[in-house]
């Protein structure tokens, strides 16, 4: 393989992870392909919360100045209970975020942070964007990798040296690399589906959020067995609603039909106003909330899988964007740290990202549980909140949002 080809990454989808991939390589002065196979970007989905471990990282790579515009810095972050519509707890963002964590907190659409994304990607002219491909065929050994893409039906065989996974819950990355080795797995339906709309502030829906939530806020209702987001995106203009229940498989895909009495029985007994809100958002797009487990997230002849391609969370956390773009940042600089060598340089970032992804892991599932406690738990939450002071709730985050690259990897 030639010197330019051995230094050459492809990477597979240009959703957040696989955008965030391309700036941190390039940043490093390393050539990037990236193939996404829709045509055109489209960012599914709706809101996401953005915590200052990620930020940092947009910022070093001259996407948030773009990002920021059409963000918002919400002053904190809310839980109320669902049915009395009490305020249990506040942890301080806004300003605060940033002194205690070195970055912003944000909210924002996802279709404003793709393009961010995307804009900085343009600008640089190491990094060549090709929509309308699509994978076929990897095959890689100790020497090169090499990616059979298809475009507009002919297809032709890349080289790189390293090939990065980035093509989400159903990668066809994962799936080529299952095919051939048991420690790479499919994904898993979680049981639990996402509710998702989104409403303009001056529609009734929105005014009867602003009735209910916390102005400039992300507000948090609980209730047993079902919780419910909401935010301001799209510089304020609308606000984002998520809602979780329990639910049955529905299409594999990111969004789907879900029966709507799914919702309304996971809402019962929570505070009429609450319900009011839910009504007038309709009508909701369900999503299907599927996480994967694997052995492995990368193979030593040079492939790896980043972001939901590795590891989908279910979104408890509210890190599964934070996650794609800590990856994608850590294993570009490895790379870039130990050229020719990406044996070396993915069993390093590995090891290193396994641990944080886990630990976010564990977070979730505990703030599942706690957030759709029933009985005596739920009452023995509250009493928690209630008594915790919010510096002690920001202290508890500071592991997870006050994480650097540099902390972690000593060069």
């Amino acid at each position: 393989m030639t010197e330019a080809r051995s230094r050459q990454i492809v990477i597979a989808g240009a959703g957040i992870a696989g955008l965030t991939a391309a700036l941190a390589f390039a940043a490093r002065g390393l050539p990037v392909k990236l193939f996404e196979q829709a045509k055109q970007l489209q960012a599914a989905g709706s809101g996401l919360q953005l915590s200052p471990n990620a930020t940092r990282i947009l910022r070093r790579l001259g996407a948030l100045d773009r990002l920021l515009p059409n963000a918002v810095r919400p002053e904190a972050v809310v839980l109320k209970d669902a049915r009395s519509l009490r305020e249990l707890a506040r942890v301080p963002l806004g300003q605060a975020a940033e002194q205690r964590w070195g970055a912003p907190y944000l909210v924002a659409h996802r279709a404003d942070l793709q393009a961010a994304l995307t804009e900085e990607v343009a600008d640089r002219p190491d990094i060549e964007l090709v929509t309308g491909a699509r994978l076929t065929g990897i095959a890689a050994d100790p020497a090169s990798v090499t990616a059979t893409v298809e475009i507009d039906g002919k297809t032709m065989p890349v080289a790189a040296g390293l090939l990065v996974g980035a093509d989400g819950v159903w990668s066809t990355v994962r799936t080529q690399l299952a095919a051939r080795d048991p420690a790479f797995t499919k994904s898993r339906f979680s049981g639990r589906l996402a509710w998702r709309a989104t409403v303009a502030v001056d529609s009734p829906a929105g005014q009867a959020f602003a009735e209910i939530g916390a102005a400039g806020c992300v507000t948090t209702f609980l209730h047993p067995g079902f919780h419910l987001v909401a935010y301001p995106v799209s510089k304020g203009r609308t606000v984002n609603l998520a809602a979780f229940t329990r639910g049955e498989r529905i299409a594999e895909g990111w969004s789907g039909h879900a029966d709507p009495a799914i919702l309304s029985n996971a809402m019962r007994g929570t505070a009429a106003m609450l319900a009011r809100l839910v009504a007038l958002a309709g009508p909701w797009t369900a999503f299907p909330m599927h996480t994967v487990q694997q052995q492995r997230w990368a193979i030593p002849q040079g492939i790896a899988l980043i972001g939901d391609a590795a590891h989908a969370m279910t979104p408890f956390a509210a890190q599964g964007a934070a996650m794609g773009i800590e990856d994608a940042s850590m294993l570009a600089n490895l790379v870039a740290d130990f050229p020719g060598d990406p044996a070396h340089s993915l069993a390093v970032w590995e090891n290193l990202r396994r641990p944080r992804v886990e630990r976010v892991l564990k977070r979730g599932a505990l703030n599942r549980l706690a957030w759709h406690a029933w009985g005596p738990v739920a009452v023995a939450r509250n009493l928690v909140l209630a008594t915790r002071p919010a510096e002690k709730l920001a202290a508890d985050l500071d592991w997870l949002y006050g994480w650097e690259e540099r902390k972690v990897v000593r060069r």
